[in-house]
């Protein structure tokens, strides 16, 4: 993998059989295969395909939606979504023939991709499904069409920038804001736990070393914040994004006080959803994967390393959530013998090189989860400087007999090894476990740190100066810090 390639956590994916039926079951695509095959007798359209006015209207019958004031402006978005998506097809009126329309160009009837749509396999439906909600992201990073109309009714020519729309920056603003939602979906321990509109968009205008917004910036938020409220808005009927739209009464409120809908005071938990919260729903996160994919981002999804090498599996297990860890190794170990992936893992899991702790930790891990038919494989290794450590671990965890007496250079270097593999990204709740660890080392064994540093691990003298960082009490702290300058002299001497 490049250095330099973007990388993202992973996220758990629905399988395609359960996207498929969500992308079926969206409204703007149900609403657009009902149409498709409405069409079956031929429906005359416009220059564009655009339904035309009197079709329109019997279509708005077919979808039962002529009691929604909006119900017209719902079957042209699905009837759109048909044209762009190969759901009808359109065939030109022959040059002489009068149609039903003398506006009708064309005529749709109902073409190819809805055979698959109906038929074809999950994956089928889903690469339709992805036509469409392209369509839909377009359309949601456009600029208000009422203000391009008073332009136009007022005989101007089309200024973009009096409407104030950069379609570059509407689009990377749109991406950047599908891309935290995202982030947010795959870190989170409840993928579903819908986020704050003002949160969403303050984490694109304000920057990341501003304390206390300015007011300029309250403002910028308020107003992407309002964009994005148009946009979720069209994104939601195509099954992208849950959202509970910016209460409508709170605007108007705000509006009569003067105020911008930024939120910038603290919000309680009654009024925090006013403001709007929004959510990427499985289908989602499988759409923003797709196109994170084709621009060459790094996104990995469990179940991506169950073909792959031992090696591979221990190289990525370190920077995967604890629950997405286990079930990548369950996966992967479910598509082999115990014993085979066992001996697998230790061979990947040895190595002196600056990432080996942490494989081996992985390792440890993930043999955790194996059946008691791997006992040879853990045998093999007991007289393995490297793993003999960790295979006497996972046998007395299993109540096995026979499991010999390790050696004090192999607890030391096992103790090392393991301080070595939490150190390296260690977040506050690992920092404080390893001050317990660090403390209750010192406390069970007097004389500690003069026999750690001459423990032959590369990682000795990093691990105790670590301990001399960690450890509460001074003098033992200062003891870490002397025997981390003897590990490091011998090393070098």
């Amino acid at each position: 993998m490049s250095a330099d390639r973007p990388t993202l956590p992973p996220v758990r994916l629905h399988s395609e059989a359960e996207l498929a039926r969500e992308a079926l079951g969206a409204p703007l695509m149900a609403r657009a295969a009902k149409l498709a095959r409405w069409a079956e007798r031929g429906v005359p359209v416009g220059a564009g395909g655009e339904i035309l006015e009197e079709a329109l209207g019997a279509a708005t019958e077919h979808l039962g939606l002529t009691d929604d004031e909006d119900g017209a402006a719902y079957t042209a978005e699905a009837w759109q979504l048909a044209v762009d998506t190969g759901l009808v097809e359109i065939a030109e009126v022959p040059e002489g023939e009068d149609g039903d329309d003398d506006a009708a160009i064309g005529t749709a009837t109902p073409g190819e991709e809805l055979r698959l749509l109906t038929s074809g396999s999950p994956h089928d439906i889903l690469d339709i499904w992805l036509q469409g909600m392209e369509t839909v992201l377009a359309d949601a990073a456009a600029p208000d069409l009422s203000d391009i109309a008073d332009q136009i009714a007022e005989g101007g020519e089309l200024d973009l920038d009096a409407i104030d729309w950069n379609p570059e920056e509407e689009a990377e603003l749109l991406d950047g804001i599908l891309g935290n939602l995202y982030l947010l979906t795959a870190v989170s321990e409840r993928p579903d736990q819908d986020v704050p509109l003002p949160a969403l968009a303050a984490s694109m205008i304000v920057p990341d070393d501003m304390d206390e917004p300015t007011d300029d910036v309250l403002e910028e938020v308020s107003e992407a914040m309002m964009r994005l409220d148009d946009q979720f808005r069209v994104l939601e009927p195509i099954g992208l994004v849950a959202y509970q739209p910016v209460d409508e009464a709170l605007i108007e409120e705000l509006d009569e006080q003067g105020e911008t809908v930024s939120a910038a005071e603290p919000l309680t938990d009654e009024d925090v959803s006013r403001y709007g919260m929004v959510r990427l729903t499985p289908l989602g996160v499988y759409a923003v994967r797709a196109r994170m994919l084709d621009a060459g981002v790094h996104a990995p999804a469990v179940g991506d390393l169950t073909d792959k090498g031992a090696d591979v599996l221990l190289d990525a297990l370190p920077g995967y959530p604890e629950p997405l860890a286990q079930a990548e190794s369950e996966l992967w170990l479910a598509a082999r013998t115990p014993l085979d992936a066992s001996r697998d893992l230790l061979a990947a899991a040895r190595g002196d090189d600056e990432r080996a702790p942490l494989r081996r930790l992985a390792a440890q891990q993930t043999l955790s989860l194996v059946t008691p038919d791997a006992e040879a494989a853990l045998r093999e290794v007991l007289d393995d400087r490297q793993l003999g450590g960790l295979a006497r671990v996972w046998l007395a965890e299993r109540a096995l007999p026979g499991i010999p007496e390790p050696s004090q250079d192999m607890i030391f270097w096992l103790t090392v090894d393991t301080i070595a593999a939490q150190l390296d990204g260690a977040d506050d709740e690992t920092a404080a476990e390893l001050r317990d660890l660090v403390q209750s080392l010192t406390e069970q064994h007097s004389g500690f740190f003069d026999t750690a540093w001459r423990v032959d691990h590369p990682a000795t003298a990093d691990v105790l100066e670590a301990m001399g960082r960690l450890h509460p009490d001074k003098k033992a702290a200062k003891e870490a810090r002397k025997a981390a300058f003897k590990a490091r002299s011998r090393r070098t001497g």
